[in-house]
């Protein structure tokens, strides 16, 4: 098993109507999410304390919700939420 980030329940869901270039911006920021928890749990599917829980990530134009689950090696995105138009 390797690392990975996936959207949770799925993409369509989580990233519905969200511009191409703040998607691009969340991916970018899970990649690294995924680098930090793989360096920090090296061991992760032997993992044996309780998760960290839901965290925020700030990204360009807005932030997302995720969560790092070591025993299963992913960080799931379940929420993302762009930056109101200030122009409104």
């Amino acid at each position: 098993m390797s690392w990975e980030w996936e959207y949770v329940p799925d993409e369509e869901t989580v990233a519905a109507g969200a511009p191409p270039t703040f998607l691009a911006e969340v991916e970018k920021k899970a990649d690294e999410l995924v680098r930090a928890a793989e360096a920090l749990y090296l061991h992760g599917p032997g993992y044996q304390d309780a998760d960290e829980g839901a965290k925020h990530a700030f990204v360009n134009g807005g932030f997302f919700v995720y969560m790092i689950t070591p025993r299963s090696e992913l960080v799931s995105i379940w929420q993302i939420t762009l930056d109101p138009d200030p122009h409104v």
